[in-house]
């Protein structure tokens, strides 16, 4: 029992390095990491896992400032940018499959300097 409170305890730490606190600056490692999952419904289709959209919904919930999401929108553009497969209707309809709104495009092409609100 004791060892299983250690990892518990090891793996809450991990989750909490990768989540963005209020007031800080998202990463693009945190951005990668909860998009991440959505690799094969990006470049399949269909319809996304359920841990795609738990971090769809995770990154929603850490972009509160319009430096967030032009951050974000950088670093999913740099990902995405990565991936010739990727199907670019199934990125633009990803969050809105999940039931969430990002204000991010995921896109090679956008130009992250018009994000807004």
């Amino acid at each position: 029992m004791k060892g299983f409170a250690v990892i518990l305890l090891v793996v809450v730490a991990i989750v909490q390095l990768f989540m963005a606190k209020p007031g800080e600056a998202v990463s693009c490692g945190q951005v990668e990491s909860q998009i991440s999952p959505c690799l094969t419904y990006l470049s399949q289709g269909g319809t996304p896992s359920a841990s795609c959209c738990g971090g769809v919904k995770s990154l929603s919930q850490s972009l509160q400032t319009k430096q967030d999401r032009q951050t974000a929108c950088g670093c999913l553009k740099t990902a995405a940018s990565r991936y010739p497969n990727l199907k670019q209707d199934a990125a633009s309809q990803l969050p809105s499959k999940c039931g969430v709104t990002i204000g991010v495009p995921i896109s090679p092409t956008v130009d992250c300097s018009k994000i807004s609100q």
